[in-house]
């Protein structure tokens, strides 16, 4: 970007001026500042300058351009003004402290300067769009970093995590899987950063430091990923077994096992059933306030069989659901028939045996 060292013009051009409303300007090191700079005719005729710009000693790069385009020589009409462009890259070592500078135009000198505003120094930069984010324990979180090499080489920086065993952590470039990304000088580059949490890990807040190095320079940064948690839920029995008896009309008690099967504390999981046309089911307790992560309550279920429940096989569904999750389970329910027609049958029975041998006895002599 640096322009050869233009000399100073040997002839005086009358009439013309330099003008620039900021003589002075504040920048920080590897910043660039940009002079809009006048050129005015206060003359009647046409005039032409060469244009050139000292350093001071300074040794810094720049460009002066008029019309997007390097210029060194330049006309003027009489009575009007051409806009040129200065622009100086402030050095990225450097020391704090006032720099000047001349911008020549003919025989006319316009002086400015730079007022560094910090020391420079020879380093590396690692930010991040978005460092906390929040999902649970099966999301991916992809971070976005910017790596910016504030030096006046080209560097190779290896890219590493430290974070705990099961936590995987990739590095991106474009599409491409990378343990190491090069920089040019005063330059930067973009890198995605997928982070996934291990199944097992609990709910909290993790924060993984991310370091982007080699010999010279080094930059480091952290992320953090707020873990919720996942829900589960699960309704069963002790057993497993998903099938009991009843009588018709008369009821059967269940022991059920309602289990958070997930990572996070699940709140207000209530109890519920779906039954045939007028059975009834009851559960004690009908909800369960608290329940945390891997942890066990008991429920049990009353099953009352419709009184007109043919015989046969039944199924009744049963539902343990929280604000975030559902469990449901299919209970096979056998129902016999009542034992009071069982008796009734048998006494009818006895009843008509009784009457024939009456019969037999009363009129089988004749």
């Amino acid at each position: 970007m640096s322009s050869p060292l233009v000399a100073l013009p040997v002839h005086a051009a009358a009439n013309v001026e330099l003008y620039t409303p900021y003589m002075s300007l504040s920048a920080p090191p590897g910043d660039s500042i940009s002079y809009q700079i006048d050129l005015i005719n206060h003359g009647s005729s046409t005039q032409t300058v060469d244009l050139g710009f000292q350093e001071v000693g300074n040794n810094w790069k720049y460009d002066l351009t008029a019309g997007g385009r390097k210029v060194s020589r330049i006309a003027v009409k009489g009575g009007e003004t051409q806009s040129l462009n200065l622009e100086l890259d402030v050095p990225l070592e450097v020391n704090k402290g006032d720099y000047n500078f001349q911008v020549n135009a003919g025989g006319e000198v316009l002086p400015i300067s730079v007022q560094v505003s910090e020391q420079g120094t020879f380093r590396s930069d690692l930010t991040l769009d978005q460092p906390n984010m929040q999902g649970h324990t099966d999301s991916t979180f992809t971070y976005s970093a910017t790596l910016r090499n504030r030096t006046a080489d080209k560097q190779t920086y290896a890219l590493a995590a430290q974070a705990e065993p099961g936590w995987d952590i990739t590095f991106i470039d474009g599409s491409t899987n990378v343990t190491s990304v090069d920089v040019t000088p005063n330059g930067e580059k973009s890198v995605e950063i997928s982070v996934k949490p291990p199944e097992s890990v609990a709910a909290g807040t993790y924060k993984i430091p991310i370091a982007a190095s080699n010999n010279s320079t080094s930059a480091n940064a952290t992320i953090e990923a707020a873990i919720t948690g996942t829900y589960g839920l699960k309704l069963s029995t002790p057993n497993d077994l998903l099938s009991t008896d009843v009588t018709a009309g008369s009821q059967r008690k269940l022991d059920l096992i309602v289990t958070n099967t997930g990572s996070s504390e699940m709140k207000n999981v209530s109890l519920s059933a779906d039954t045939p046309s007028g059975w009834e089911v009851t559960f004690t307790p009908s909800k369960v306030d608290t329940l945390d992560a891997g942890a066990v309550t008991h429920v049990q279920a009353t099953i009352k069989a419709d009184k007109k429940a043919l015989a046969g096989d039944y199924v009744v569904g049963m539902t343990a659901s929280s604000p975030e999750k559902t469990a449901n389970a299919d209970f096979r329910v056998a129902v016999k028939s009542s034992t009071l027609w069982g008796w009734i049958g048998i006494l009818i029975i006895v009843a008509v045996a009784g009457g024939l041998y009456f019969l037999f006895r009363k009129f089988g002599r004749r």
